[in-house]
C-alpha cells in the first residue's frame, strides 16, 4: 500500500530482509495449519483492516499534522463504536456463542477492563510508532515483539515447545531485523519518490537559502 499510494521506494536490501523476518517468524510461530472457510475469511478481513488502519494512520498525521494524540482521540471513538456494534455479531458467527450468555465473574470483568486499559496504551505507542516511521517499519518491530513474548515464555514457563525449528525461526528472524534496521537507514533503502525527487533537483544556491 505504501508503494502503491505513498510512492514509497525499497532498495532490494530492505525487501529482503522484510522476506527474511517473514520467514523466521513464520518458522517459530506456525507449527499446525487447518485452514476453514470461516476462519479465511476473518483472518483476510483482520489482515486487509491492519494494513489499511495503519496506512491511514500514518497518511492522517501527516496530511492534517495531527499529533498522536489528536489522532488517537478522533479515531477511539469510532473504533470503539464499530466494536460495540458488530463484535458481538462476529463473536456468534465464529462460535456460535452469545455474550450476554456468558458467565461474567468480578475477575473476568477486571481482566476485561484491564485489557482495555493496556490496548489504549499499545495504539497510542503504534500512532506514535507510525507517525515517527512508517507502517512497515511498525510490522517489523511488532514481530520483534512477537519474538521477545516467546522468549519470556520459554525463560519464565519452561521450554516446553522450545525445539531446533522454533531456535532457528527465532535468529531468523532476529537476523532479518537487524538487516532491514541496516538496509532502510542507507540512502535509498526507504523513501517517498517525490520527496526524493525533491531533493534530487534543489540546486546548491536553494539549499543555502533554505539553511540561512
Amino acid at each position: 500500500m505504501e508503494v502503491l499510494f505513498e510512492n514509497f521506494r525499497y532498495s532490494r536490501d530492505t525487501k529482503l530482509s522484510i522476506v527474511v523476518v517473514l520467514v523466521g517468524v513464520g518458522v517459530c510461530t506456525v507449527s499446525d495449519v487447518s485452514v476453514n472457510a470461516q476462519g479465511l475469511v476473518a483472518a483476510v478481513i483482520a489482515v486487509c483492516g491492519t494494513a489499511l488502519q495503519q496506512h491511514y494512520v500514518n497518511y492522517l498525521q501527516r496530511k492534517y499534522s495531527l499529533n498522536s494524540l489528536k489522532l488517537l482521540g478522533h479515531t477511539a471513538p469510532a473504533q470503539a463504536a464499530s466494536l460495540l456494534i458488530l463484535g458481538p455479531f462476529v463473536d456468534f458467527w465464529l462460535t456460535r456463542n452469545r455474550i450476554d450468555t456468558f458467565h461474567y465473574t468480578s475477575t473476568v470483568t477486571f481482566f476485561i477492563v484491564l485489557s482495555c486499559v493496556i490496548s489504549v496504551g499499545t495504539n497510542l505507542s503504534q500512532f506514535i510508532c507510525i507517525g515517527r516511521f512508517t507502517a512497515v517499519t511498525f510490522q517489523v518491530i511488532g514481530h520483534m515483539k512477537t519474538i521477545l513474548v516467546l522468549t519470556l515464555g520459554f525463560l519464565l514457563f519452561g521450554k516446553e515447545g522450545l525445539n531446533f525449528h522454533v531456535a532457528f525461526g527465532m535468529i531468523l528472524a532476529i537476523v532479518g531485523m537487524i538487516w532491514y534496521s541496516s538496509a532502510s537507514s542507507k540512502p535509498g533503502g526507504k523513501e517517498r519518490q517525490g520527496l526524493a525527487s525533491e531533493k534530487a533537483q534543489k540546486s546548491p544556491q536553494s539549499e543555502l537559502d533554505d539553511k540561512v
